[in-house]
């Protein structure tokens, strides 16, 4: 496939890296030369250095022949114009662009074919935000990620002494949640993958992730680790974008202070925020830290555009007794580094953001995509279609497919009909999730959630749900 990718900040590169790796042809255009080398010295891909909305420029990065435009600048109105001109001069087939003002997505119809021609609008500030608030509302999650528009959920946790399941093998979730539907996904221990059997125990320590239906995390989370209360006090460094949204998003159902170092922005965060306490200063203050009752908080979310700064700022919220906390970390090579020791989760931007991408560039029929353990695993939502005759996975079983290495299926959501019990009123579809099993029979139109620990077997998951003309 023929992509090119407009910008090559934090978001872009992170683009470019990962599609490089499953063998699309990529060329990126940025007015920055030093930062394209930088790009390209990681990447095999072609630069341009340029105006991105440059018509000529767009033509020369082979634009008639291009199948895919990701205009990520920083500049809201590059990306509008970049992708109208792919639109209307070269007939590009499909444009992803980043929004970051709210302005343009609040007028959905700027978007759309009469106006700007774009096919898919993502803002990272806001999936990021939604990303860290789902994490404040379910204390002891690592990640948590919706499927199947949210009636699914997958869950990462690290098991810890004191759990009621630790020490013991898998199998014996059945007797302590008999009514609860789930699957482990995988086991990472020491840093690498287990597929997770009946038998294996799970070790203090040991990384899961397992799949349930929606609301069913809090009582797999008490099987796991020590019970956590949810809390009531959150402390936001960091102003900026993200900030501002994490405080609007969370000061209906917390008391929460806010810390940004520039005055002026913090007069303006003040008038803005109702309910939030909005503090001028150092969020790697001490001083002020102590006086603001650090102690007391229960989440502290680190947000600033420097990662030393957050790296900073939430060690020393955790020692001077923060029960929680989170630091944005764009360098995702920083993000082993200090997560779980200093810092009780790092967040990348960038892996957050590119599964909202990623489903949009997939094969096949691709309804979410999500990057786990930093990008080194993947969990794909898949829609099925075709027959017997004309697919590999309808009307088998999962044991009898053929599945890549390291592929793990763990669940179904099935649409069914449901009769109304009131004879006057016309049946109705509510969707039905399915824990895998070896003798479970995938049928046509099924959304299949599998977990990938080899992120370089996507394409044979692609081609296996690929829709032939017969198969034989």
């Amino acid at each position: 496939m023929n992509v090119i990718i407009l910008g090559a900040g934090q978001v872009g590169s992170s683009v470019a890296e990962h599609l490089a790796s499953e063998e699309n042809d990529i060329t990126m255009i940025d007015v920055d030369a030093s930062r394209l080398a930088e790009v390209a010295n990681r990447i095999e891909m072609r630069t341009l250095v340029g105006n991105a909305a440059s018509p000529r420029l767009l033509e020369q990065a082979g634009a008639r022949d291009c199948d895919l435009l990701v205009a990520v600048t920083q500049s809201d109105q590059t990306n509008l114009c970049a992708s109208l001109i792919a639109k209307r001069l070269f007939n590009v087939p499909r444009s992803i662009v980043r929004v970051r003002a709210a302005d343009y997505t609040a007028f959905q119809e700027l978007l759309g074919e009469e106006a700007f021609a774009v096919d898919f609008a993502i803002c990272p500030e806001q999936i990021v935000c939604e990303y860290i608030v789902r994490l404040v509302n379910h204390p002891g999650v690592l990640q948590l990620l919706d499927f199947a528009n949210g009636a699914v959920q997958l869950a990462a946790v690290r098991a810890e002494r004191g759990g009621k399941l630790v020490g013991h093998p898998i199998k014996a979730l059945r007797y302590h949640l008999p009514n609860v539907e789930m699957r482990v996904a995988a086991i990472y221990r020491h840093g690498v993958p287990i597929i997770p059997e009946g038998d294996t125990v799970i070790h203090p320590g040991d990384e899961l992730f397992f799949l349930a239906s929606a609301g069913q995390i809090p009582a797999l989370l008490r099987e796991l680790r020590p019970a956590e209360r949810r809390g009531s006090r959150v402390m936001i460094a960091g102003g900026g974008n993200i900030g501002m949204r994490l405080a609007k998003m969370l000061e209906r159902d917390y008391r929460v202070k806010l810390i940004e170092y520039n005055k002026q922005r913090a007069q303006q965060l003040a008038v803005e925020l109702t309910d939030t306490l909005v503090l001028a200063g150092d969020a790697t203050d001490e001083h002020l830290l102590d006086r603001e009752g650090i102690e007391e908080v229960d989440h502290f979310l680190a947000v600033t555009n420097d990662d030393e700064n957050n790296i900073m700022g939430a060690a020393l919220a955790k020692r001077l007794g923060a029960k929680k906390t989170l630091a944005i970390i764009n360098r995702s090579a920083y993000v082993d580094l200090v997560q779980g020791e200093t810092i009780d989760i790092a967040i990348s931007p960038a892996l957050v953001t590119i599964g909202a991408l990623l489903k949009h560039v997939r094969r096949g029929d691709v309804a979410a995509v999500h990057r786990l353990r930093r990008g080194a695993a993947e969990a794909i939502e898949i829609v099925v279609h075709g027959n017997a005759q004309t697919s590999k996975v309808v009307g088998r079983r999962i044991d009898q497919i053929r599945w890549p290495p390291g592929v793990t299926v763990a669940a179904i959501v099935r649409e069914e009909t449901v009769a109304d019990e009131e004879a006057a009123s016309p049946a109705r579809k509510q969707k039905r999730v399915v824990m895998a099993h070896h003798d479970t029979v995938i049928e046509e139109g099924d959304h299949v959630i599998l977990f990938c620990t080899q992120r370089r077997r996507v394409r044979e998951i692609e081609k296996l749900f690929a829709v032939g003309f017969g198969f034989f």
